[in-house]
């Protein structure tokens, strides 16, 4: 059994303000245009490119490049898919062919397709 304390005990009450340490970095949220998003994932898709040196050039981190290149082959939208193609045919360049990849589903069109036509494939590929 606990013997009673025959003097008061002195509390201190410390209060805890969350606050931003001095010297901290702030850390301030960006955000990047859907252009600026399609031209850096082109980049990305050249040959030879180092993604991780691309991702610092522009203050990245790789892992952010490879998930602006993942939802821009998840967009179900059909003018972001428009986009994306145009940027691959900017890459392709000199070859004839575009390709597409979905998953781990590869669509190859020639150059000249129709957009509305890639769309029509992509679409369907999705839906499968």
């Amino acid at each position: 059994m606990s013997t009673p304390i025959a003097s008061p005990v002195m509390i201190h009450m410390i209060e805890a303000v969350p606050d931003r340490l001095e010297g901290s970095p702030r850390q301030v949220r960006r955000f990047w245009s859907d252009e600026f998003k399609v031209d850096t994932v082109a980049e990305a898709c050249k040959p030879g490119v180092n993604n991780s040196e691309l991702a610092r050039r522009i203050g990245i981190t790789p892992s952010q490049l490879y998930r602006w290149r993942r939802d821009l082959l998840k967009e179900s939208e059909p003018h972001h898919i428009a986009t994306a193609v145009k940027a691959q045919r900017s890459v392709v360049g000199v070859s004839s062919v575009v390709e597409v990849v979905i998953g781990d589903v590869v669509i190859r069109a020639g150059a000249d397709t129709e957009e509305a036509h890639l769309q029509r494939v992509i679409r369907a590929v999705r839906s499968a």
